[in-house]
């Protein structure tokens, strides 16, 4: 059997990605495996293809009730059998979906951790036939992992009762070289094949950035139109940002485990279907996202660790795209996490920390930082992270330093920042003469500096290992500080600004190389199929499906199956409606001008580039009398798109006649509405008119407004 052919059937890709057809023929030969390949690598085609050639049925075992939902929706719109069980749920649709099991009509079935522990469920699985256990995100089953799961452990208890055992593979994005170890142990692989794929992602630019003002620079970053994910460390911080952003007119939405079931589901929503651009989230939100068109995640607080922070920053650019992951960093987060740590019984914890404040503190390329600790060779700058472009000023301190080690060494006991810094710039308040700091010789002696500037060099000590902190937060000079303080080392601080460059490169240039044009069109009518079908708009077509798309022009069924992403099931059911829009762009890749024959004679004036020619011809339908609704129909198109050419054709004046199909008294409020608002953006006149009023009708009022000026 060809592998290719089945891909391309079913999934529409022509070919593999690095690793995922060694892992395919891994798991049709029998053998156990395990896959770290990184976010948005194709981790699920390893296990879903499989799936479809196997005998019986594949179990995937998967940690968060959204990342099933997403999966299982993808497979039903290719027309593979899966389903998905978990609280959300009804009994009834539990009970059909156990029928189907029965029947042996389905081929996947994804279920929780905590499912496994159901006796009654676990006994109704041992009596079908199962070929394959697909564990994702299996990075959670290790103790040493970023996100252990205890309810993990019950997987390797469910293969052991199954009465023939099925091959198992584990797939994560993010495992260092021990978590490996750990997953094969845990789950007890059988010789598996261990594949990893190089843990780069090129498209995604990585940033550090040390703001004064976190809010302000976080403002700066944010876009009304570009998905985007801003973590925070805790549930109170996310409520605050949400808080804050909701005020300033932003579509944002909260997600944290603090919620019920319901609104986190109703955020998770929002998002992925595009009514809100913005989350804000806990790291809960890490591995529920299957969104790919996000375009920039932010961390607005220093993670814990490395690997946490690749794989919630690996959720941006899963479309191949460009995209950024920034971490906002403030070096107070490091005391924050320090005395969080001393709280918690992770032996690895402490350790893991200081490697993410390294990175924080880097002054080479943090992109290359990454791979090394995941152990991938990396020697050349990257080019495409802040400190590889230029943004980063470094500030040598070694003085200083020196100062903050000489200080704390003379107050002879473990005191906190705050008392610290006010020593050495020289406070006298009664704590300070209670202890008889004034006396000493470091008193007062950076009295030239801001607290803030202090409080910086002490951070940046502790990022270095130079200062320890108790568990009660206070400071103490470690071994390491004598070669600081003899002068063999140099400290050195990354200045505190910002460099403010507006938009990023990714919002101000989605496509490059094709019209522009063209794929907003697609996009549209990609939504409009989206709120038909009532799934999120990527699950009918990608970003990086629309690209080719509109980069190949199919001309024909054939040509529309070479595009990337598309395969015989979507062909058929979305070719009619993609094809008649790249239809009327046949010049779209060389700009090439076209003579239009139009209702009133050829007009040079009527001569347009590209895809005008569209806007065109549904102005003549119209001046033929046919609503935006049959011209559609006639047309093959959306009528979202006629009702655009035909307020494009109204402002240029060659409209002649139109009537507005809208109830009369809706027509006025909308009228009132333009001539009090104008026109230049529909949510504004929206807001103006009372709810039962569509924005259909808004735009054919726009379009009767714009041709009789009324």
């Amino acid at each position: 059997m060809q592998l290719e052919s089945v891909l391309q059937q079913h999934f529409g890709y022509s070919s593999f990605r690095a690793g995922q057809k060694d892992i395919i023929d891994t798991l049709l030969a029998g053998g156990d495996a395990l896959g770290v390949l990184p976010t948005g690598g194709g981790k699920s085609i390893c296990y879903q293809l499989p799936a479809l050639i196997l005998p019986g049925l594949t179990v995937v075992i998967s940690p968060l009730i959204s990342l099933m939902k997403d999966q299982v929706d993808t497979l039903t719109q290719l027309d593979i059998p899966a389903a998905y069980l978990n609280s959300s749920i009804s009994n009834d649709e539990f009970q059909l979906i156990v029928d189907r099991i029965r029947q042996g009509h389905l081929k996947l079935l994804y279920v929780a951790p905590e499912r496994l522990s159901n006796e009654g469920f676990v006994q109704f699985l041992t009596q079908q036939s199962i070929s394959l256990v697909a564990v994702d995100e299996a990075h959670c089953v290790s103790q040493w992992g970023f996100d252990f799961r205890p309810s993990y452990r019950n997987i390797n208890q469910f293969i052991e009762r199954l009465p023939t055992r099925p091959i198992v593979a584990g797939f994560t994005a993010t495992a260092t070289d021990m978590v490996q170890k750990d997953i094969v142990k845990q789950l007890e692989l059988v010789q598996p094949s261990v594949f990893i794929n190089s843990f780069d992602r090129p498209n995604i630019k990585f940033t550090v950035v040390e703001p004064s003002n976190r809010n302000a620079s976080l403002y700066q970053l944010l876009d009304k139109e570009e998905a985007i994910i801003i973590y925070a460390s805790t549930r109170k911080q996310v409520d605050k940002l949400h808080e804050n952003l909701r005020q300033k007119g932003f579509a944002v939405n909260k997600y944290h485990a603090g919620l019920t079931n319901e609104e986190r589901q109703q955020s998770h929503n929002s998002f992925i279907n595009d009514t809100t651009n913005i989350i804000v989230a806990t790291n809960a939100f890490g591995m529920g996202i299957d969104k790919t068109d996000v375009r920039k995640v932010i961390h607005y607080n220093l993670p814990k660790d490395l690997e946490s922070y690749y794989q919630e920053a690996g959720r941006a650019g899963r479309d191949s795209l460009d995209a950024e992951a920034i971490l906002l960093y403030d070096p107070q987060d490091i005391m924050t996490n320090k005395f969080l740590i001393g709280q918690s019984s992770d032996e690895t914890a402490e350790e893991r920390l200081e490697i993410m404040i390294r990175y924080a503190n880097f002054t080479g390329c943090i992109r290359n930082y990454i791979l090394q600790y995941f152990g991938e060779d990396a020697t050349e700058p990257c080019g495409n992270c802040s400190n590889c472009l230029g943004e980063l000023k470094l500030v040598d301190v070694t003085k200083e330093g020196q100062m903050v080690l000489s200080c704390i060494v003379r107050m002879k006991a473990n005191f906190g920042m705050t008392m610290v810094v006010d020593v050495l710039r020289g406070s006298r308040n009664q704590r300070i003469l209670d202890n008889q700091f004034e006396q000493l010789t470091t008193h007062g002696i950076m009295k030239e500096y801001t607290a803030q500037q202090v409080r910086d060099i002490i951070s940046s000590l502790v990022a270095h290992r130079y200062i320890g902190v108790t568990e009660y937060r206070g400071l103490y000079v470690t071994a390491l500080a004598k070669k600081l303080l003899v002068g063999d080392e140099s400290l050195s601080i990354k200045e505190r600004s910002y460099k403010q460059t507006g938009r990023s490169s990714s919002s101000q240039t989605v496509i490059s190389h094709v019209n522009q044009d063209l794929y907003e069109a697609l996009r549209e009518v990609r939504t409009e199929l989206s709120k038909v079908e009532n799934v999120p708009a990527y699950i009918i077509f990608s970003n990086k499906t629309l690209e080719d798309m509109a980069s190949k022009l199919p001309k024909n069924i054939d040509e529309f199956l070479l595009v990337e992403g598309v395969g015989s099931v979507k062909a058929e059911k979305y070719a009619g409606h993609f094809l008649p829009i790249i239809h009327l762009f046949p010049a779209a890749k060389k700009g090439q001008v076209r003579d239009v024959e139009t209702s009133t004679g050829n007009n040079p004036s009527h001569l347009r580039v590209n895809n005008q020619v569209s806007y065109l011809e549904s102005a003549d339908y119209a001046e033929q009398g046919l609503t935006p609704y049959e011209i559609a129909i006639e047309r093959g198109i959306s009528e979202t798109t006629v009702l655009s050419h035909m307020t494009q054709a109204a402002e240029e004046g060659i409209l002649e006649e139109f009537d507005a199909d809208v109830p009369a008294l809706h027509k006025r409020l909308i009228k009132e509405a333009l001539q009090n608002k104008g026109y230049e953006k529909l949510k504004t006149i929206k807001e103006a008119v009372p709810d039962k009023i569509t924005y259909d009708e808004i735009k054919y009022v726009l379009i009767e407004f714009l041709v009789y000026g009324k």
